[in-house]
């Protein structure tokens, strides 16, 4: 692997953490409604990628589907979940995706497991559950339930996508039309003063959702995907390990999370059953979805 693949790496890694703490701003700080912060990243991405809509795809309901799961509905939840949630606290909470992923791929798919990624599971779960009993983290139950039910989802989701015959990409293109059809409407339904936010700072929220959408889901992603079509599965995703470490540093450096012990040696932990999930074997599933699930 050339240096110039592990920097891709990396800058990829610092995207993706870089996300959670600029959409923790845009939705708490800048108070843009989760929904609708939702449905505006995914309009940028299906304007940007509207030429790669056609031809329609093969058995488009599960396109959708599958890309509402893997794009805008674990993305709502998600940002739904750090109007109180922590940056920080939601990386790690967000490890589960990776466990949950072995877990949906067991009962849908037929993956077998043996004790060793049973154990990556098992810490993985273990080591989320004990960084969020500290008193800190409880307080934000509820925004670290909904990151929780994120990355249910989205592991959901990505265990279907080895059932399509679509490139990565054009399932971009796709997962953004299926989050603006349902999430549009939910978010004009339960959601008031829309546009009253990115009024108030149109700048910012704009800078917010280019890097969300055109940074993130265009960019890095693509950049990873190359990387995975160049090197090997086994080199590349433990690579993306990187991002929970990062975004728990970016989280208390630049939004002032409150990093303790407990949430460092949990943390710690689920990193290791992660790893463990990651780099262990897989007859049925594809690995490089294990830590990148969603689009």
């Amino acid at each position: 692997m050339t240096a110039r693949a592990i920097a891709v790496m990396m800058l990829c890694n610092i995207v993706w953490a870089l996300n959670v703490v600029v959409s923790k701003i845009a939705v708490d700080d800048f108070a843009v409604p989760p929904l609708f912060y939702a449905v505006l990243r995914s309009l940028i991405v299906a304007i940007a990628l509207a030429p790669l809509l056609w031809p329609l795809p093969e058995k488009l309901w599960k396109v959708l589907l599958v890309g509402l799961a893997i794009g805008g509905g674990s993305f709502a939840l998600f940002f739904m979940g750090l109007k109180t949630a922590s940056p920080s606290a939601s990386g790690v909470v967000s490890l589960t995706g990776a466990p949950m992923t072995v877990l949906f791929a067991i009962i849908f798919l037929g993956e077998r497991i043996r004790w060793k990624r049973g154990l990556g599971i098992g810490l993985s779960f273990g080591g989320v559950f004990f960084a969020m009993t500290g008193s800190s983290q409880m307080e934000a139950s509820s925004g670290l339930l909904l990151v929780f039910v994120s990355a249910v989802i989205g592991a959901l989701g990505a265990v279907f996508v080895k059932k399509l015959d679509i490139s990565s990409i054009r399932l971009q293109a796709w997962a953004a039309v299926a989050s603006i059809a349902v999430l549009g409407p939910l978010s004009m339904l339960f959601e008031h003063d829309l546009m009253a936010p990115v009024i108030a700072a149109p700048w910012e929220v704009a800078a917010c959702l280019f890097f969300a959408a055109v940074i993130v889901s265009i960019g890095a992603h693509t950049a990873y995907f190359q990387m995975l079509q160049r090197y090997d599965t086994n080199v590349i995703v433990p690579l993306t390990l990187f991002t929970p470490i990062l975004t728990i540093a970016f989280g208390a450096w630049l939004t002032g999370d409150t990093v303790g012990g407990r949430l460092i040696v949990g943390g710690a932990i689920a990193l290791v059953g992660v790893a463990i999930i990651v780099v262990r074997p897989s007859e049925t599933f594809t690995r490089r979805f294990l830590v990148k699930l969603r689009l």
